[in-house]
């Protein structure tokens, strides 16, 4: 389905920039969102992101762990 947004033209600039970073087209960027925002309430969706972003985590602990008495602290 074709939609017609009336946007700044600044706005558009600053957003196919962004796109253009991100290795997508502002098309794909608006139709991503759009998509995300449809599915907010669809639990296997943050699954699935919480995976994707797990496996492109690149941090490392230095074999620091956390102990149990540090897990279940409460401020």
């Amino acid at each position: 389905m074709n939609i017609t947004l009336s946007v700044d033209e600044h706005v558009v600039k600053r957003a196919r920039r962004a796109a253009r970073a991100m290795g997508k087209s502002l098309n794909d960027l608006i139709r991503d969102h759009l998509a995300q925002l449809s599915a907010a309430d669809v639990p296997q969706r943050d699954v699935e992101e919480l995976r994707r972003l797990s496996a492109k985590a690149k941090g490392h602990s230095r074999g620091w762990r956390f102990n149990r008495d540090e897990i279940h602290v409460r401020s």
